[in-house]
């Protein structure tokens, strides 16, 4: 068995596994910013109900500095 042609057969195999994760990984990542940016996982409603579940009565000011906040931490 010649050894020289299995090990670089071998690295091909493995070259493009890796290649491939990096390429899926990167898809995958560009998919959920897309989606998250399309459907926010918090929005006035909730951020209301969660101020008044404290003891909290929100002013409209207070909801939207909170809205900024989260649009730039998600950003």
């Amino acid at each position: 068995m010649d050894w020289v042609a299995f090990l670089l057969d071998l690295l091909k195999v493995l070259g493009g596994v890796v290649i491939g994760a990096v390429i899926g990984f990167l898809i995958a990542k560009k998919y959920m910013q897309k989606y998250i940016k399309k459907n926010p996982p918090i929005n006035e409603q909730m951020i209301k109900a969660m101020m008044s579940g404290m003891g909290r009565t929100p002013s409209q000011k207070q909801v939207n500095q909170m809205m900024k906040q989260m649009t730039k931490y998600m950003d």
